[in-house]
């Protein structure tokens, strides 16, 4: 048989799986490690992770994975790449990372980002790069530069980590014009890097690498990339994405007026757009999309919410003692809507662009000790991450976005009956789920990329629906009032952080 391989580079876990060419259909997929991987926090705001931890975590997802679909290199035509958003990874001239990561939910450079808005003005940062520089890749490589000059000046090549593991594959350091846009490095109205912000930041633009296409050969796996995941050397990468705009391709959302979502780590809602809109306030943020081209541009709207699953498995581990989702979903399932006045808030994992860049950190209200248990905070952390979604949602609307139906992968925060089911009656959406994830739609994408599939449509002939999810009416009111009280309880909580 032959197959597509699709990695997908987390910040909890690697995920790598196998697609049949012929029917479009996953194989096997696998993950490394079993427990999320170490995100570490050297001062207050930071989050860091060394690039070759992801490494590692590929060569092991890629052993668990043959023990379910033994499979040899040769049959591997095609390799695409999803990876975790808006890290640096900086490397010497030998390739070698010159510290950790300084990855996503890092809130070290927010002010760096704030204050290169304010001096470029923030109606040039929004026309040329449709956002406020922010907490953004460009930003965290700042940020090095004024504080680590030592390790600045070694610098040759910064890359986001799905171009360092493309490098570590097939030995070329490049990136995307996708990959520029969610790092504040593209300018939209030149078409090129944004060197007025690199001139703003004293970077030397050269430290970019050189520019390949989304689809399309991207290098070829080294001898010694092949050796140590048993792979077969000259075998291409075709595609890479980072892990938002690579769901919404899994999910097969392209077109303008589809929209995505995803409730891992983090939360996202992902609209696309043909025109390139922007919040004045930067809350949420257009990215190039996937399958932008001259002749139709599309562009990806991302609202972000840091702490969605994250709350989820910290209250695994730290309340109901290591219990199981499933045990946990039951309970939240046996509490009514709006969790008997228990509000509960998933700002916890680093500044929140929806916030403004915030850090205002989870929070709970209401709690009563002789009403409220676990399975009350069970629930009220699930309806809290929904109500976090639905604020951002009520901004992308405000943009004129146009949110009617949800495609979701059928993973993570969404095999939950009582997530599922607040989402769709809190948003008012349609939520349709479906049997993929980001490695399933990096090896669609690699598809397309080898030239096996003649476009977007063909490379999604296996995807199946799961199950739909309509609104409720019924549980509208008392949805809205819970929606209402809890965001009540945030602009409180706003405005004591901004005072």
């Amino acid at each position: 048989m032959r197959y597509l391989l699709g990695i997908d580079i987390g910040s909890s876990s690697v995920k790598a799986s196998l697609l049949d060419i012929e029917s479009g259909r996953p194989v096997a997929s696998a993950f490394s490690p079993d427990t999320e991987m170490t995100i570490s926090a050297p001062h207050p705001g930071f989050a860091e992770q060394h690039p070759d931890s992801w490494w590692r975590e590929l060569s092991h997802a890629l052993d668990r994975l043959r023990t379910r679909r033994p499979f040899s290199g040769e049959e591997v035509a095609a390799i695409g790449i999803s990876y975790q958003m808006h890290g640096l990874v900086i490397v010497d001239s030998e390739g070698r990372p010159l510290r950790d990561s300084i990855i996503w939910c890092d809130s070290r450079a927010v002010e760096i980002g704030n204050a290169a808005f304010e001096a470029l003005g923030g109606r040039f940062c929004l026309s040329h790069y449709l956002n406020s520089p922010g907490n953004f890749t460009a930003s965290k490589l700042s940020w090095v530069r004024e504080n680590e000059p030592g390790v600045y000046d070694r610098i040759h090549k910064a890359m986001l980590p799905g171009d360092y593991i493309s490098y570590r594959l097939t030995g070329r350091m490049a990136t995307t014009v996708s990959g520029l846009s969610e790092g504040i490095l593209w300018d939209y109205l030149s078409e090129g890097p944004a060197h007025d912000l690199f001139s703003y930041y004293r970077i030397n633009p050269s430290l970019l690498p050189d520019l390949v296409p989304q689809f399309g050969e991207q290098g070829r796996l080294t001898d010694a990339a092949a050796r140590a995941l048993g792979l077969k050397a000259g075998t291409p990468v075709t595609y890479r994405a980072g892990d938002q705009p690579n769901n919404a391709y899994s999910l097969k959302v392209l077109e303008p007026g589809e929209v995505a979502a995803t409730a891992g780590t983090s939360g996202v809602v992902y609209g696309v757009t043909d025109r390139p809109e922007y919040d004045e306030a930067s809350r949420v943020n257009p990215f190039v999309h996937v399958n932008h081209t001259q002749a139709a541009h599309r562009y990806g709207v991302l609202l972000c919410i840091n702490g969605t699953g994250i709350l989820n498995s910290w209250l695994r581990r730290n309340v109901f003692n290591g219990a199981g989702y499933e045990e946990m979903n039951a309970l939240a399932g046996s509490v009514p809507i709006g969790s008997d006045g228990l509000r509960l808030y998933p700002f916890g994992n680093g500044a929140e662009r929806v916030l403004g860049n915030l850090d205002t950190g989870s929070f709970m209200e209401g709690l009563h000790f002789n009403r409220h248990g676990a399975a009350h905070m069970a629930r009220a952390a699930q309806e809290g991450i929904v109500f976090a979604l639905q604020y951002g949602m009520d901004v992308m609307r405000a943009m004129g976005m146009d949110l009617r139906t949800v495609r979701a992968g059928h993973a993570n925060m969404f095999l939950s009956p009582v997530f599922s089911k607040a989402f769709a009656d809190v948003t008012g959406c349609l939520l349709e789920l479906y049997d993929t994830d980001g490695a399933q739609g990096a090896a669609r994408g690699a598809g397309v990329g080898a030239g096996l599939y003649k476009d977007a449509d063909a490379s999604h002939a296996g995807l199946d629906r799961i199950r739909v999810q309509e609104p409720d009416a019924k549980d509208a009111a008392a949805y809205a009032d819970a929606y209402a009280a809890w965001k009540d309880g945030l602009l409180r909580r706003i405005a004591e952080n901004a005072g």
